[in-house]
């Protein structure tokens, strides 16, 4: 049995445009953490510094486009409802833990993992030790923390939007 037609409307183009924009942003986490990232370093494993530098260009790329996706999804949906209601909505504050988790992630663990990088000068040849390579190690764990809620908080809002659409406009 075929489903009627749906109109061609405003609201189904901006719900669409909300869909994509998570969908990117979901896609390319799971991109990074688990094809990206585990590659270079199976890849480049004679040099786990290469394999790190790789894995930090993508992750600063990824981290601006979501940011940028997550702001483009609040906008849209904000057009489509002319409601600052819809704001406050599971789906709409699960994006806005994205975005602030991305921002922490991007503005302060990466960039102090960054400056302990440039001060190690390698990270491979850092004794197992020493106290930057230490503090390294907990900032590593701190940013897949804060990369696994964005991952779980996107999910939770694709799960949210769908119930949403299902709901009706």
């Amino acid at each position: 049995m075929a489903l009627p037609a749906a109109p061609f409307t405003m609201t189904s183009i901006l719900r669409t445009v909300e869909f994509l924009a998570l969908s990117v942003w979901l896609g390319s986490d799971v991109f990074l953490s688990f094809v990206v990232a585990p590659g270079a370093f199976r890849v480049l494993a004679p040099n786990r510094d290469q394999a790190g530098a790789v894995v930090g260009f993508s992750l600063t790329r990824m981290h601006l486009g979501g940011i940028a996706l997550g702001v483009a999804f609040l906008l849209v949906r904000l057009m489509r409802s002319r409601s600052f209601a819809n704001l406050v909505t599971p789906a709409a504050v699960c994006v806005v833990l994205m975005i602030a988790l991305t921002a922490i992630s991007q503005y302060t663990v990466s960039a102090r993992m960054a400056v302990l990088r440039v001060r190690m000068g390698s990270i491979q040849a850092t004794a197992a030790e020493s106290p930057l390579l230490t503090e390294f190690s907990r900032l590593h764990t701190i940013s897949v923390s804060l990369e696994s809620g964005v991952l779980l908080a996107g999910i939770a809002a694709m799960y949210f939007m769908v119930r949403e659409f299902t709901a009706g406009p």
